[in-house]
């Protein structure tokens, strides 16, 4: 047997005696509440235990508000000093919500909400061993010690309550009370869990299989072996079940807020980048004339005659490429502001989809006004003879 003893432990241990007792009930609540119930405990097999000494620690679901519930394994463990016994932790309904009251390492085992972990956890104490003498004594029908040599082993039958509640209180817990004695054990001065037990919830909140979002109440680690070592040897999964719904952690997006918009359409305002081209839905067909509000304004009328309103291919220039407005606005074809309109002879022809040629009218030559003819001279009177 091998006994645990040094200067560390002593100092931990005066300090928990320099405590008073109200000291001592208040680690066991971690402040970790949520309103929504754990999910029921999964099934599965103890692993054997890897050397003398060892007790074992139930597997239990743990809160983490970026992931949600999440499994961590049975273990075996040593305990911090002999003589120890470990009461597990439990989730209590309590103030309209479920509260995680955390293990702890006592003389004696106390109020661990009457959850049937098995294994010798049946809800109220502990029948998987006890200490005698600075040894500790296994009870083989509930502990698997078959694969090492123990000399302190006993047989005694337990009768284990398989519902699988992991919850006491509220709706659909379990309804068992404290005892005196229980709440005697919770009063008296313990140890908190080892750093190895600490590593071990540390590397099941980091391992994203242990998630109830993807196990879905079936771990594939349900128990292991050795604490914190989730592969290899000594690694035991739950028995296959129904899969159980998890609730969003607290620190997930609204679905809303990381759905992409409808369509995909570009913000307001956000041109696309100059040369794409529309989507063809938004061109007009070739050969017809746009809505009356599109027309061109009065400035842009040609003068009458027989080239005014000529079709691309018929002059020497090119017809100008369109202009690219953003798909929220209607396709605009001039850039600038209209000028005020202005009267003209006759309404202007409909514009045709294909851009018009603009040929320059002839130059006007302004010709000199006719010069007056001068007046007609009176003719001199005869002259007359006497």
């Amino acid at each position: 047997m091998r006994r645990i003893a040094g200067l560390p432990f002593a100092l931990a241990l005066s300090l928990c005696c320099l405590s008073p007792p109200h000291a001592a009930r208040a680690q066991l609540a971690i402040g970790i509440t949520v309103n929504a119930a754990p999910p029921p405990l999964p099934v599965y097999v103890q692993p054997p235990i890897p050397a003398p000494g060892y007790i074992w620690t139930p597997g239990y679901w743990a809160w983490s508000d970026d992931t949600g519930y999440y499994w961590v394994p049975g273990t075996w463990v040593l305990p911090p000093a002999p003589e120890l016994l470990w009461t597990p932790g439990y989730w209590g309904w309590s103030d309209g919500a479920y509260a995680f009251h955390a293990g702890y390492w006592g003389a004696t085992v106390g109020f661990y909400g009457g959850i049937s972990y098995g294994f010798g956890y049946t809800g109220v104490g502990y029948e998987g061993g006890y200490w005698r003498g600075g040894s500790f004594f296994y009870n083989s029908s509930v502990n698997n010690i078959s694969n090492v040599s123990v000399t302190n082993v006993y047989n005694k039958t337990v009768v284990n309550n398989t519902t699988n509640v992991s919850y006491n209180g509220g709706t659909g817990g379990t309804t068992v009370k404290p005892t005196p004695q229980q709440l005697a054990a919770q009063s008296a001065h313990h140890v908190a869990a080892t750093g190895e037990q600490t590593r071990h919830a540390e590397a099941a909140m980091k391992n994203p299989a242990l998630t109830l979002a993807n196990n879905h109440g079936h771990p594939a680690v349900a128990a292991t072996a050795h604490a914190a070592r989730f592969s290899g040897a000594g690694v035991v999964a739950a028995r296959p079940g129904k899969p159980i719904a998890a609730p969003p952690p607290r620190h997930a997006q609204p679905a809303a807020a990381r759905a992409l918009p409808t369509g995909h359409a570009l913000p307001t305002g956000n041109a696309p980048p100059p040369g794409h081209a529309l989507p063809t839905a938004n061109a007009s067909p070739a050969g017809h004339a746009l809505p009356t509000g599109n027309a061109l304004p009065p400035a842009h009328a040609l003068p009458p005659g027989p080239t005014a309103h000529a079709l691309p291919g018929t002059g020497a220039h090119p017809a100008p490429a369109p202009h690219v407005a953003p798909p929220a606005s209607r396709p605009q074809l001039v850039q600038h502001a209209p000028p005020q309109p202005r009267a003209v002879a006759h309404p202007p022809a409909p514009r045709v989809a294909q851009a018009v040629v603009h040929r320059p009218a002839p130059p006007h030559v302004s010709r000199p006004a006719p010069r007056p003819h001068p007046a007609a001279r009176p003719r001199p009177a005869p002259h007359q003879h006497s």
